[in-house]
C-alpha cells in the first residue's frame, strides 16, 4: 500500500490524519495509526478542564460526542494564564491544535479520531464520572422527547434536577435554567433560542435544528411553575406561537413542562415535574 500511495496509484479508502508526526510516521512505515505525542502544554490545560472552568467539562463531553459549540474567541489573550471564561480555554485548544474551528459558524469541534482518542485518555479519571452520567441522562431525555414520551421526559427532568443537587426552584426563570442544562445534549443537533418573540408573546425555549440535522423536529418548550403542563400547551396554541415557525409546520413538537413545588412525597407517583407533548 505504501508504494501505491507514493506512486499515486492508490485509490482505496482514505483516512484523515492530523499531526505532522503522524504524517511522517505513516509515510515512513506505511502504517496509518495514531502517533500523537502528549505535551506538557496539554497537561497544564487539562487541569483547567478537570476543574470544570465555567462549565468546560460539559462542553468537552458534548464535543467528544461529535457535537460542535459556538464560541467567542475575541476575549482570548493569546497566553496560558489569562482566562475570562470557558471560551478562552477552548480558544487556546484551537491554537494548540486540539480543536478545529469553523470560521463561518464560529464553532469548535474535535477534528478527527486521533485527537478524540487523546480526549478519551485524559477523561478517564473518576472526576469525570458525574459529567458523563449527566450527559448520558441528557441524551436519554432528548430521545424521550423525540419519541413523544411525556411521562419519561418528566421522569428524566426530575432525575436531572435531583442530580444537579437543587432542592427546589424559586421561580420559572430558575426552572428555565435547569431545563436548559437538562437538554444540554441538544446542542449537538440544535440552536437554542430563549424567549423567542412570536409577536403575541415569548416562547420560553425553542430548539431549531441545525441544517445538518434538518430531519429533527423543532422543540418548542413552554414552562409553568406551580400550574399545569396542559396550560403551557394551551398558551402555545392560544398565543399562536407556531405562526413564527410556519416553515417547520408538520415537524414541530410543542412541549409543556410544569413544576409543582407542593406535591406530596407520600404520593406513590411522587414527581415534581409533569409534561405534555403534542406534534404540530
Amino acid at each position: 500500500m505504501r508504494e501505491a500511495y507514493r506512486s499515486g496509484d492508490y485509490h482505496g479508502h482514505r483516512i484523515s490524519i492530523y499531526s505532522p508526526l503522524s504524517v511522517v510516521e505513516s509515510m515512513t512505515t506505511g502504517r496509518i495509526q495514531n502517533y500523537w505525542n502528549k505535551t506538557e502544554t496539554y497537561e497544564a490545560l487539562a487541569e483547567y478542564i478537570r476543574k470544570d472552568y465555567d462549565g468546560l467539562k460539559d462542553a468537552v463531553a458534548l464535543l467528544m460526542d461529535g457535537g460542535r459549540l459556538r464560541i467567542d474567541t475575541s476575549t482570548y489573550q493569546n497566553d496560558m494564564t489569562t482566562f475570562h471564561g470557558r471560551d478562552d480555554v477552548l480558544s487556546l485548544l484551537i491554537h494548540l491544535g486540539y480543536l478545529g474551528y469553523d470560521d463561518e459558524t464560529s464553532e469548535v469541534y474535535i477534528p478527527n479520531k486521533e485527537i478524540l482518542d487523546e480526549f478519551k485518555t485524559s477523561t478517564k479519571g473518576n472526576e469525570w464520572t458525574d459529567t458523563f452520567r449527566a450527559y448520558e441522562l441528557s441524551e436519554k431525555l432528548l430521545d424521550a422527547t423525540w419519541n413523544g414520551d411525556a411521562d419519561r421526559v418528566a421522569e428524566l427532568v426530575e432525575q436531572a434536577h435531583n442530580h444537579a443537587g437543587n432542592k427546589t426552584y424559586h421561580d420559572e426563570a430558575a426552572l428555565s435554567y435547569s431545563i436548559q442544562l437538562a437538554y444540554y445534549a441538544a446542542q449537538k443537533y440544535y440552536t437554542d433560542i430563549q424567549e423567542l418573540d412570536t409577536g403575541k408573546g415569548y416562547a420560553d425555549i425553542v430548539y431549531i435544528p441545525n441544517p445538518k440535522y434538518s430531519d429533527k423536529p423543532v422543540l418548542l418548550i413552554e414552562l409553568k411553575y406551580n400550574q399545569n403542563a396542559n396550560i403551557a400547551i394551551e398558551q402555545i396554541r392560544r398565543q399562536k406561537y407556531l405562526e413564527r415557525l410556519e416553515h417547520y409546520k408538520g415537524n414541530i413538537l410543542i412541549i409543556g413542562i410544569n413544576y409543582d413545588k407542593d406535591v406530596l412525597s407520600t404520593d406513590p407517583e411522587f414527581k415534581h415535574h409533569s409534561c405534555v407533548i403534542e406534534r404540530a
